[in-house]
């Protein structure tokens, strides 16, 4: 039997891959070949290897034990590609925090993540609804931008309803050139 470490090296490389292979088909070439870099980083990667389940992040497993994620709070900490590290204090009266809009193509490369970790974890019964049902299971307490969340809302049910060679093409062609990012 294979070791946790090297199952989640697997696990974690063959993301990478995906997301990788997907921001190179939009135009987003750096981004692809720097996404998720910090998950081999000693302080990630061991949380990852001790509690390594397969089919769901090894830090939700090790949120249920301490009741927080070293692994996560660093990781979102060096990953634009996640709202969370958009938060910020608000200075509205009577808000203590706030999610900033995320530039363009952070958006997409959020949306690219969500979709390439479904694929990992549904493996073959991965469908184009499972990237939104996992977001609209999360939705009601995500601190995020309005913008941002219309856009990634957008993304992830073009994704369902069109597939994904429609939401790529679209993707690359329609909403990368309309703005600068």
């Amino acid at each position: 039997m294979e070791g946790k470490a090297w199952l989640h090296f697997k696990t974690i490389t063959k993301h990478k891959v995906i997301v990788m292979k997907y921001c190179f088909q939009v135009g987003l070439y750096k981004q692809g070949l720097l996404h998720d870099l910090s998950k081999y980083y000693p302080i990630e990667f061991k949380v990852g290897a001790k509690y390594y389940l397969g089919n769901e992040s090894p830090n939700n497993a090790e949120r249920r034990e301490k009741g927080y994620s070293s692994s996560w709070l660093h990781h979102k900490g060096r990953n634009k590609h996640h709202y969370e590290y958009w938060i910020d204090y608000s200075l509205e009266p009577g808000k203590i925090l706030e999610g900033t809009k995320m530039p363009l193509c952070y958006v997409v490369e959020m949306f690219l993540d969500r979709v390439a970790a479904s694929k990992v974890y549904y493996g073959k019964d991965f469908n184009t609804r499972i990237p939104l049902e996992y977001y609209q299971h999360s939705c009601s307490h995500m601190i995020i931008h309005p913008e941002t969340q219309k856009l990634l809302e957008q993304l992830l049910m073009m994704f369902y309803k069109k597939g994904e060679k429609k939401t790529l093409y679209y993707i690359k062609h329609v909403l990368l050139p309309k703005k600068k990012y």
